[in-house]
């Protein structure tokens, strides 16, 4: 890519949707009703509403916010974990900035900050270790947060660790593994999906091969997308090209990025330091098998599971907050209860308001919503 204009090009815009809409119509009187197609990644859903890419797009082609935001995902139990450990005496509490305002049951790490405990962002799990290395009287955590895009980092820092031996350091491991995912979406009775926009950065470190099962078992069609608009109409349009053939297939469009085989040594890190846990519970989707992943054994000195006892309990989000039924794409973010009035980037309720990549996050800075009461203008009408 030499200039980022190239995939913002107005004409060129107009031209893909062109040849997305006779697509569309076709396969629409086919079948008799509007095309559901899912974007996976917040990124995407962030993309789609700064540049208005819903609108321009065919009524007939819905496109349906999926759980590709791990802040987002994040059950309230494990935030309650991040407090529980962050408020233990002699402990320096390090973790991204989406993070910082997830509402646990009783607290986020922001309100804990402000009530003394020494929370810190950090850029990356190497400005942790740096920390711990500044500070060997205290024990540094780092929540290690995110799909295969970050586990890299977060081994390599783990390595790096026990190649410098500082034991100071631990991680409050909650990474989380992308495939599952989308097979539980899948299996949702509630949605029928006509294909995918698949993942970009996470794609980028496992390649497009772990997808295949996505178009030969689901048969569904996937296209990994880039986050510019001219990516995300590409896609759109490589997507209806396949339901126009009758084919089902896993297609890359981000290959100036995404390699069919992925990051081979960074998947040998994640490797290293990581093995699947059984289960892991996930916001709106509840325990999803094989879906997390923890320390190996002989990395257990600095895993602050074993170094920290934990409340680990399962708490179940306000029933006013939809937050569940829009991570699985059942309900648009407008049509949450709570949208823009209880729950607002000020006062979120839900990760999905708090997260650079959440939905509603999205759909309030770029969406139609009325500045004086905070509704929704679809629902002013």
């Amino acid at each position: 890519m030499r200039f980022v204009d190239e995939f913002r090009d107005p004409q060129m815009a107009e031209a893909l949707l062109q040849r997305i809409r006779p697509l569309v119509d076709k396969k629409v009187q086919q079948l008799g009703r509007p095309l559901q197609l899912m974007e996976v990644c917040g990124g995407h859903t962030h993309a789609i509403f700064r540049y208005g890419l819903e609108q321009l797009l065919p009524d007939m082609v819905e496109l349906v916010h999926g759980p590709g935001c791990p802040v987002c995902v994040l059950p309230m139990g494990r935030v309650d974990d991040c407090v529980a450990i962050a408020e233990q005496p002699d402990v320096i509490f390090t973790t991204f900035g989406d993070a910082m305002r997830v509402p646990g049951s009783k607290k986020s790490l922001l309100q804990a900050k402000a009530q003394g405990a020494d929370i810190r962002m950090v850029y990356s799990p190497l400005d942790a270790l740096q920390l711990a290395k500044k500070h060997p009287e205290k024990e540094v955590v780092f929540f290690g947060l995110g799909f295969e895009t970050t586990m890299p980092s977060t081994a390599l820092t783990i390595l790096q660790a026990e190649k410098e031996g500082i034991d100071n350091f631990s991680l409050f491991c909650n990474h989380i593994t992308i495939i599952p995912t989308i097979k539980a979406v899948l299996d949702s009775p509630d949605l029928h999906l006509d294909g995918f926009l698949g993942p970009g950065h996470v794609s980028m470190i496992i390649g497009t091969r772990p997808y295949e099962f996505v178009a030969q078992q689901y048969q569904r069609p996937m296209v990994i997308a880039g986050f510019e608009p001219i990516d995300v109409l590409q896609s759109v349009w490589m997507i209806m090209q396949q339901l126009d053939e009758g084919r089902c297939e896993v297609e890359n469009q981000y290959g100036r990025i995404v390699p069919p085989e992925g990051n081979r040594q960074a998947l040998q890190a994640v490797s290293q330091v990581f093995e699947l846990r059984e289960f892991f519970e996930w916001r709106g989707l509840g325990s999803i098998d094989h879906s997390g992943v923890r320390m190996r054994e002989e990395y257990r000195q600095w895993d602050a599971e074993q170094k920290f006892s934990l409340p680990n309990l399962k708490i179940a989000d306000p029933k006013s907050c939809q937050c569940g039924e829009v991570l699985k794409g059942v309900i648009k973010p407008w049509e949450c209860k709570v949208f823009g009035r209880a729950c607002t980037p000020e006062t979120p309720m839900g990760a999905l308001m708090v997260s650079s990549e959440g939905a509603c996050s999205a759909y309030f800075t770029y969406g139609k919503v009325n500045q004086a009461d905070h509704i929704p203008s679809e629902q002013l009408a």
